[in-house]
Order: C-alpha cells, then sequence, then structure tokens
C-alpha cells in the first residue's frame, strides 16, 4: 500500500476519534441538566439522548458539514502534506478535549477543531490556505472562519438571553402552581431532552462529516465535496458512542456549580439550547453545544436570582473558551513537527 492511502486511513480513523471524543466531551451538555433536576436516571438519560443523537447526524441536513469542510482552502496542496495537515488539526482537538475532560472543564469541541486546523494549515502551509472571510465579510456575507467565529461567539450570547426570556415566560405561567407541577415538568423533558440530543447530533457530528468528506476530496477519493451516506453513519456512530460513554466528570459543573437546577430551570436550558443550536444547525452555523447550555443555564439564573448564579465558575469557563483555540493550535503545530518529521519531509 502506498503512502497516501495509509495516510488517508489514518486521518479519517483520526476523524471518527475526533468524532467520538466529542460526544464523550459533550454528554455532559445533554444529560447535566435532566439528571441534576432528577427528570431521568442516568441510564434512561443514556438510552434517550443515544437514540435521538443517533438520528440527527441522519436527518439534520448537511449545511454545517459544507461550513467545516471548506474553511480550509487545500487545494492545490500535494496530497500527503494536505491529509497529514488535517491529520495533525485532529491530534490538536482530540488532545485539548481530553485535557478539559479529565480536569472537567466544559470546554469547547468546536473551539478545538477550529483551532486545531487553523494551527496546523498556517504552520504548513501559510495563512492564504485559510478561508478567512474578511473580503466577503465587506461584501455583508459570513463565510470561512468568520462564519465559523461568529456563529461562536453570538450562540453563547444568544443562548443566555434566550435561557432569561424563557424562564420568566415559564415563571409567569407556573405563578399559581403548587409543588405537584414539578412532576409534569420532569415528565415534559423527555422531549425537550430528546430535541437537544436531535439537535447536538445534527450539529457536532456535522463537524466530522465536513472534515472526512475534506479527507475523501483532498485524497481523491470523490470527485467534489458531498458527503457520502457511509460517512453520516459512520459519523452518527461515532458520536452516540462517544455520547453513551459519558463525560461524567463535566455533569457537576454543568447540573451543579453554575447555579442550582430545579425541573423548572432543566426544562427553560433545554428548550432554549435545542431551538438555538437547531437553527445554527439549519444556517450552517457550528456552534458549541458547551456554551449554549452553560450561558442558557446562566442566563435562567440571572432572570431569577443573579446572585446565587456563581459567577466565579462562570468566568473560569470563559477563561477556557478563550484559550481552548490557541491552545488546540499549539498542540496541532507540535503534532505537525513530529508527523513532517517521520514522513521524512515529504512535501
Amino acid at each position: 500500500m502506498d503512502t497516501l492511502f495509509l495516510l488517508a486511513v489514518a486521518t479519517v480513523l483520526i476523524v471518527l476519534v475526533f468524532d467520538y471524543t466529542n460526544g464523550f466531551h459533550d454528554a455532559a451538555n445533554i444529560v447535566a441538566t435532566v439528571i441534576a433536576s432528577r427528570a431521568m436516571t442516568p441510564a434512561q438519560a443514556v438510552l434517550i439522548v443515544g437514540t435521538f443523537e443517533f438520528l440527527g447526524p441522519l436527518l439534520g441536513g448537511t449545511a454545517v458539514a459544507n461550513t467545516i469542510g471548506k474553511f480550509v482552502a487545500l487545494d492545490g496542496v500535494a496530497p500527503i502534506l494536505s491529509l497529514s495537515i488535517l491529520l495533525c488539526g485532529l491530534i490538536g482537538a482530540i488532545a485539548w478535549n481530553l485535557g478539559t475532560w479529565y480536569f472537567g472543564i466544559p470546554s469547547s469541541s468546536s473551539h478545538a477543531l477550529v483551532g486545531g486546523l487553523v494551527g496546523a494549515v498556517v504552520v504548513a502551509v501559510g495563512p492564504d490556505h485559510v478561508a478567512w472571510g474578511f473580503g466577503e465579510l465587506a461584501e455583508g456575507r459570513l463565510t470561512g472562519i468568520v462564519k465559523v467565529l461568529a456563529a461562536l461567539v453570538l450562540s453563547p450570547l444568544i443562548g443566555f438571553w434566550v435561557g432569561f426570556l424563557i424562564h420568566r415566560l415559564l415563571s409567569a405561567l407556573l405563578v399559581a402552581a403548587n409543588p405537584a407541577a414539578n412532576a409534569r415538568l420532569r415528565g415534559m423533558q423527555y422531549v425537550t431532552a430528546a430535541g437537544l440530543a436531535f439537535s447536538h447530533g445534527a450539529n457536532d457530528a456535522q463537524k466530522s462529516m465536513g472534515i472526512l468528506t475534506l479527507v475523501l476530496l483532498l485524497g481523491g477519493f470523490i470527485p467534489t465535496f458531498e458527503v457520502p451516506f457511509w460517512v453520516m453513519l459512520a459519523c452518527a456512530t461515532a458520536m452516540t458512542l462517544g455520547i453513551l460513554s459519558g463525560g461524567w466528570r463535566i455533569v457537576r459543573t454543568l447540573g451543579f456549580a453554575i447555579y442550582r437546577v430545579r425541573p423548572v430551570h432543566a426544562l427553560g436550558s433545554q428548550l432554549t439550547s435545542a431551538g438555538v443550536i437547531m437553527a445554527a444547525s439549519i444556517a450552517g452555523a457550528p456552534v458549541s453545544t458547551t456554551h449554549v447550555v452553560a450561558t442558557s443555564i446562566m442566563g435562567i439564573g440571572a432572570s431569577e436570582r443573579p446572585r446565587a448564579v456563581r459567577w466565579a465558575k462562570a468566568k473560569d469557563i470563559a477563561m477556557t473558551w478563550l484559550i481552548t483555540i490557541p491552545g488546540a493550535a499549539l498542540i496541532a503545530i507540535q503534532a505537525y513537527a513530529l508527523v513532517h518529521l517521520f514522513l521524512g519531509g515529504t512535501p
């Protein structure tokens, strides 16, 4: 077997490993509020979430995959070099995901992927091979890195304010409710948690679908950028397996460390997160589920009792978000140096 084929196989496997770690890392985003509000047991949550997580990538379209697959421009770059760049970018993202999971920090897999890929591309072939999108922005269009970063920056702000308003609406509807209403609120979470899992799968698994399709295109295995069905199925499976494995270290942070989550808060957070993430998926905007879920909880807490929100923990999470892109980029750059040395400087 030639070097190109082996490198393509290795890169495909690494894409699926990233997809798995994405699901593993983000499992807490989906189940934290369900478990914290005692709407479901962990086993029930994982069963429902796993089912709808698998359906999301298969039924959610490919708009996000198209965005992710086109923010690096590696046309004209030698196939071996282009695949090694993608491989190293993914290594950077995976290493960051595992590190933040180990310390129980809910960081963004999307930020890690962007940082890893941009770092590897810039160090290997220069910044001209990143589709920054600044020229299109002047024309009123969002493309490339500008579109990706806009989605990542705006989605948590939207999550905060939608969560704030949703809680005010739910509070008004439940103003005369007695404690027995908590049972109905917990029951409704079977629907909202399923919706959040579906939207997460539709957005996050598509990121891996886009990169995997790019691997096939740059390796010469497909003629145009069009996501094959087997790629959808493989990414849906890897993401679901990651969710089922569960990054339970982060459940405590999202479910308990930001604000004390009760049934009404959990329902509001799930409604907010599912709506924001699904809208982004339809628009082809990759967002961070971690960002949206965490800020929706902050918005709900700010709507009810601002002083009870643990803003110090929110600050810690925000600092992690800020350093994720450069951190993953640095790891990817180191990985590129090692891979390039292993390949003997092959251009």
